[in-house]
């Protein structure tokens, strides 16, 4: 019987060393890195063209800037509104609009302010006549300084034109003439403000009635600032400048 040749002893592979390893992993595909948000990114904006369409951009849609713009976040919520672009002349009106806004914005506040002055200034009807009699009290006094200067002036006069009758048919002296003059002059000063002075008064009673009724008004419970601007033509409610304004 043949001898066999005894039977090679079987090699198993040997496990994958760290270097098997490392060329295995650079051979495999990498994962794609995270693509970074775009850059400046303000918003979606959509609108509804003259047409009817809905337009979505990632800027602001140059065929809507008549009309307003919605401004989406990247999942859909409101981020913002895009008014419309107003044209030079739209501008102009809606800054006119919105001064006259701002002006009677401000006239209210102040209608409130003068309204609240005028009951501090006067608690009651009583302080109320006071006041119009102290203001009327400033022009009586004036009317009277008149009174008395036209007196002195007509008793100038008589001396003046008694002189001036040994002079009839005849030329006046010069020094004789500029004296009636100046006494004429003097005396149409005098008439004009006596004249004034009772503009004055009537004015002064016109104020202090419009006022007295408005007060009745706040007295009674309406809200300051509600009746609008004093109805007396003047100088307002304040006090102040009305009482400078009733000096002569």
């Amino acid at each position: 019987m043949p001898k066999l040749s005894p039977r090679p002893p079987q090699r198993w592979p040997r496990p994958y060393g760290w270097g098997c390893a490392l060329a295995l992993a650079a051979a495999l595909p990498l994962p794609a890195p995270a693509q970074p948000a775009a850059a400046g990114f303000t918003g979606i904006y959509t609108c509804i063209d003259n047409e009817g369409r809905r337009l979505t951009s990632d800027r602001p849609i140059a065929v809507c800037r008549d009309r307003e713009q919605r401004i989406l976040s990247r999942d859909g919520s409101l981020r913002g509104v895009l008014p419309p672009t107003l044209t030079a002349d739209e501008l102009a009106v809606q800054e006119a609009r919105e001064r006259r806004a701002a002006e009677l914005r401000a006239a209210q506040a102040d209608a409130v302010r003068r309204d609240r002055n005028l009951m501090a200034r006067y608690p009651n009807e009583g302080a109320h006549n006071r006041a119009r009699e102290a203001a009327l009290d400033t022009v009586r006094l004036a009317m009277k300084a008149t009174e008395i200067r036209m007196r002195q002036l007509a008793a100038e006069a008589k001396p003046l034109r008694d002189e001036a009758e040994f002079y009839e048919g005849r030329s006046l002296p010069a020094a004789l003439k500029a004296a009636i003059d100046a006494n004429e002059v003097a005396v149409e000063a005098q008439r004009a403000a006596s004249s004034n002075q009772v503009a004055e008064l009537d004015r002064i009673n016109r104020l202090y009635d419009a006022e007295l009724d408005r007060l009745r008004r706040l007295w009674a419970g309406v809200v300051p600032g509600s009746m609008g601007p004093l109805a007396a033509n003047g100088t307002g409610v304040d006090g102040p400048a009305r009482d400078a304004a009733a000096k002569p």
